[in-house]
């Protein structure tokens, strides 16, 4: 376990690192869905998704998480170093810069709320890091969806930016706003 936290109506949050060979499977049924179409990864076999996890796997600048509530899979959370990510070549990155991606798909329906607790726990868990000083994303300037999330979560967009498979929206959320937006919240 990489990380645990209780959160209020919806049970205990997990994180846990993918392994590649275990999770494989479980990873492809959730990226071949068309309502995550956004993750791009949708035309991908299994062992695809095994190669790209077990590269992600073999990195110290990227990382893979399993997001389990009360031990059941609901999403997948990665977490990059921009520097050393296609990302970093498009924007000027600032020390303590880190990247992360998310897909919730849980198999149950859960309380709504889930997508808006879950948010708030990555961002403890990243800013626990000291040197964490701001949340990077990049979701497609499409998925609208995500970027409404972004906004309600205390994210301040960039500029839009060209990727090799989008074009994405940069934005940022740094811990002064998270802590502001998350009174009693101790990070780091």
């Amino acid at each position: 376990m990489t990380y645990q936290e209780k959160i209020s109506g919806l049970g205990e949050l997990s994180l846990v690192v993918v392994q590649p060979e275990r999770h494989a499977e479980l990873l492809h049924s959730w990226v071949v869905q068309p309502r995550n179409a956004f993750w791009g990864m949708g035309s991908h076999s299994v062992e695809d998704v095994r190669e790209i996890y077990a590269f992600i796997d073999r990195l110290t600048s990227h990382h893979a998480y399993l997001i389990l509530l009360d031990g059941e899979p609901v999403g997948l959370f990665q977490t990059y170093q921009p520097d050393a990510d296609p990302v970093g070549e498009r924007y000027d990155v600032q020390p303590g810069d880190i990247g992360m991606h998310l897909l919730l798909n849980p198999g149950r329906r859960y309380p709504t709320g889930l997508t808006s607790a879950v948010g708030p726990a990555l961002a403890r868990f990243l800013f626990q890091d000291p040197a964490a000083r701001r949340i990077v994303v990049e979701p497609d300037v499409r998925n609208q969806i995500a970027l409404r999330r972004l906004t309600a979560e205390g994210f301040t967009f960039g500029p839009e930016i060209d990727m090799p498979d989008k074009r994405a929206q940069l934005a940022f959320l740094t811990r002064a706003r998270f802590e502001a937006d998350h009174p009693g919240t101790t990070v780091g």
